[in-house]
């Protein structure tokens, strides 16, 4: 696999804020839009990184031509589990953001993210994004307001406009992207598991890795916000059986995890409390795990 990568790093500044990490695999209108978002409405400057994979649609090219990018290349998809690892390397900040391609960072959001670290004062946490989606999938943690499911239809002068009078309180269950955590921390848990490659279950995994750590501050930020156009490239991608995988490795199902340990979707009230699952939810998640493994 490593004679296949390519990796790039061309970032000389020494002012920069955070290394935002960004997965991307043949979505390169994507990709330009969510780096103009970066650089049109971040309050800090930031290092970015990118993870290309296979890039045969001009992203490759597109991107060498671009000075103040660092990037890894692989001329194979190699999902985001190897990709942000080996992506690791480059970083420059103490700070990792993951990020999506197929999404628009909305004014100050980096701003949000670094006040919220200044008050708590450790690098025990693991913070969120706020994602506004065009459509509802029942998920507590995201705003519900339709500014364009594609670029041809992106609303992104209204959506400048009204983002910050759409109402979301801060939130517990911080696990997806855009996410923020210290790089002492990503490194004591060892970045993503490779065992979930290509990358589905990925993010509640790390979460797990995180807790079982000792980390208890998940905290999703109702005024840090990014547009979220929707799984543009994991529509395209042949998964792998995260949750499936989750059960086995950890014991529970991911759901288990996310409502009861990371209390997924609750207004946030502070770090998190220790759990002990009762009798009954234990034989249930047993039985689950014995009943998946035939």
């Amino acid at each position: 696999m490593l004679d296949k990568i390519e990796k790039v790093s061309r970032v000389k500044n020494p002012d920069l804020k955070f290394s935002i990490v960004i997965p991307t695999w043949n979505n390169l209108e994507y990709l330009k839009l969510i780096l103009n978002s970066i650089y049109k409405n971040s309050h800090f400057n930031h290092q970015i990184i990118l993870l290309i994979n296979e890039g045969i649609d001009g992203t490759v090219d597109w991107v060498k031509s671009q000075q103040n990018i660092d990037y890894v290349y692989s001329k194979e998809n190699i999902g985001i589990c190897y990709g942000l690892n080996i992506c690791r390397s480059l970083i420059k900040t103490e700070y990792i953001v993951y990020a999506n391609d197929d999404m628009y960072l909305l004014p100050d959001w980096d701003l949000e993210m670094s006040l919220e670290i200044e008050k708590i004062g450790h690098k025990n946490f693991m913070l969120s994004s706020t994602m506004i989606e065009p459509t509802d999938t029942s998920n507590p943690c995201v705003i519900v307001k339709d500014y364009g499911d594609c670029i041809e239809n992106f609303k992104e002068t209204e959506l400048l406009r009204e983002f910050k009078d759409l109402q979301k309180e801060d939130w517990h269950g911080s696990t997806w992207p855009p996410n923020i955590m210290h790089i002492d921390l990503w490194d004591l848990v060892g970045g993503m598991s490779v065992e979930f490659s290509p990358g589905m279950y990925s993010d509640p995994d790390l979460a797990k890795k995180c807790w079982n750590a000792g980390v208890r501050y998940y905290k999703g930020l109702g005024k840090s916000r990014v547009y979220h156009f929707g799984s543009k490239s994991t529509k395209r991608i042949k998964k792998n059986v995260g949750s499936e995988m989750f059960l086995h490795k950890w014991g529970m199902t991911s759901k288990t995890f996310m409502s009861l340990f990371l209390k997924r979707g609750d207004k946030f009230n502070g770090a998190l409390s220790e759990v002990e699952l009762n009798s009954k939810l234990k034989l249930k998640n047993k039985l689950k795990r014995i009943y998946k493994s035939f």
